[in-house]
C-alpha cells in the first residue's frame, strides 16, 4: 500500500487532470497527441459508464479536431461489419440500436450499452455529413470501425496484408 503523502501519490497528483465534463477536459490530451496517425486508447475497466463516456468524447475530438479516419475495435469480426456497414450508410438496418443487436455472445454488455448506442449513431451521422460534403470528389465516408485492426494498420503504413 502507498502511504498518503508518498512521493508516487505526489507525481501523480501533479500530472493528473480533473474531468469535469468540459470540453477543455481533453486539451492536454490532444496537445500530447499532437500529428500522430494511430491513438490507442485501452481500457481500464470494463463497463462503466464514466469509461465508456469519455472514450466516446476523446475518440469523437480525434475524429472532429485530428481527422482521424478510423475506428478500430477488438470484437467479434461479424457483429463490427455489421456495425461498420451502418455508420458508412451501406446496411440494412435503420439505426444504431439494430446495427449493436448482431452483438449476443458475451460480452454482450459491452457493446449494447447506451454510451457505444449515442456514439455509433453520431458516427453515422459525422460520415454521413463527410459523405455529403466529399461527394463530388468521388471519396465515401473516411472514418470506419474495422473489423481487421492489423490488416488495416499494415495498409495505413504501406504494408502488405500477409
Amino acid at each position: 500500500m502507498v502511504a498518503f503523502n508518498s512521493p508516487l501519490r505526489e507525481a501523480i497528483r501533479r500530472e493528473a487532470t480533473e474531468l469535469s465534463g468540459r470540453s477543455q477536459d481533453y486539451m492536454p490530451l490532444l496537445d500530447l497527441i499532437r500529428d500522430s496517425r494511430f491513438v490507442l486508447i485501452g481500457e481500464a475497466s470494463h463497463g462503466t459508464h464514466d469509461f465508456y463516456a469519455a472514450r466516446a468524447a476523446i475518440t469523437r475530438r480525434l475524429i472532429e479536431e485530428k481527422e482521424f479516419a478510423a475506428v478500430i475495435v477488438e470484437t467479434d469480426w461479424p457483429d463490427a461489419y455489421r456495425v461498420n456497414r451502418f455508420v458508412r450508410g451501406f446496411a440494412d438496418d435503420p439505426d444504431a440500436q439494430s446495427a449493436l443487436s448482431g452483438f449476443k455472445r458475451f460480452p454482450q454488455w459491452m457493446w449494447r450499452n447506451r454510451d457505444v448506442l449515442e456514439f455509433v449513431q453520431w458516427l453515422n451521422s459525422w460520415t454521413a455529413k463527410v459523405r455529403t460534403r466529399n461527394s463530388s470528389s468521388g471519396h465515401t465516408t473516411p472514418i470506419s470501425a474495422m473489423p481487421e485492426p492489423r490488416k488495416w494498420a499494415h495498409r495505413a503504413n504501406g504494408m502488405s496484408d500477409n
